[in-house]
C-alpha cells in the first residue's frame, strides 16, 4: 500500500462541508460502537447493516456516501476486534476497550463517491450529497504514474494547518538488487 498526499485548496463553503462529512463519519462510528454495546453478539457484516438503518432514521446520514459509512463502520470494528484479540492474547493490564470519539479528522470513501479529474489529475470531485464538490490537489506527486483502478481509498483529512487528501493506492513494488560481493568500508573521522 502506498499513501499519496495533497494539500486542498477550496472555498470556504467547500470546507464546511468537508467538516460536515467528517462529523458525519463521527457520528456514525459511534453509533456503530454504542450498537455493538448493547448487543454483543454481532459481528462486522452486522454493523454494515447498521449503516443502512441509520441512512434512513438520520437525514444528514443519508447525504454522505454508502461506502463512506461502511468505511466509518469498519474503523468501528477495527476498535472492537483490537479489543478482542488482546483479551484473547492476555495481555497484562489495559485491554482497550473501545471508546466513543470525540474529535474525529477524517473521512474516508471507498471506491465510490469522488472523481478524479481524467486529464490534468490535479482537481477531484466529491458526488455524495454532502456538496463538497471539485477540490483543487496541490502537491509534486504524480497521479499520471498510477491507473485509477489501483486507488483503493480517498480519505479527507483536517490537520493543524489545513485540509488534505490522501490516496490510498494498491501497489506492488518490487525492487530486484542483486549484491556485487564487494564491500567498502568508511572512516569519517568522528571521535565520539
Amino acid at each position: 500500500m502506498l499513501v499519496l498526499e495533497f494539500k486542498v485548496r477550496a472555498k470556504k463553503h467547500q470546507y464546511t462541508a468537508i467538516d460536515e462529512a467528517i462529523r458525519t463519519a463521527q457520528f456514525i462510528q459511534n453509533k456503530c460502537l454504542l450498537y455493538w454495546m448493547d448487543n454483543k453478539e454481532i459481528n462486522k457484516y452486522d454493523l454494515n447493516k447498521y449503516c443502512r438503518v441509520l441512512a434512513h432514521d438520520f437525514d444528514f446520514a443519508n447525504r454522505l456516501n454508502s461506502q463512506a459509512r461502511q468505511s466509518s463502520a469498519e474503523r468501528a470494528w477495527s476498535a472492537i476486534s483490537r479489543f478482542y484479540d488482546n483479551c484473547k492474547k492476555k495481555v497484562p493490564g489495559k485491554k482497550g476497550y473501545p471508546v466513543f470519539k470525540k474529535n474525529c479528522r477524517s473521512v474516508e470513501y471507498k471506491t465510490t463517491g469522488w472523481q478524479l479529474d481524467k486529464q490534468t489529475r490535479k482537481a477531484i470531485t466529491f458526488t455524495d450529497k454532502k456538496s463538497i464538490g471539485r477540490l483543487r490537489l496541490v502537491g509534486s506527486h504524480d497521479l499520471h504514474f498510477y491507473p485509477v483502478e489501483s486507488i483503493k481509498r480517498v480519505r479527507l483529512v483536517r490537520k493543524a494547518d489545513g485540509y488534505y487528501c490522501q490516496f490510498i493506492l494498491s501497489v506492488d513494488l518490487k525492487i530486484d538488487t542483486e549484491p556485487t560481493g564487494k564491500a567498502i568500508g568508511l572512516d569519517v573521522g568522528l571521535e565520539s
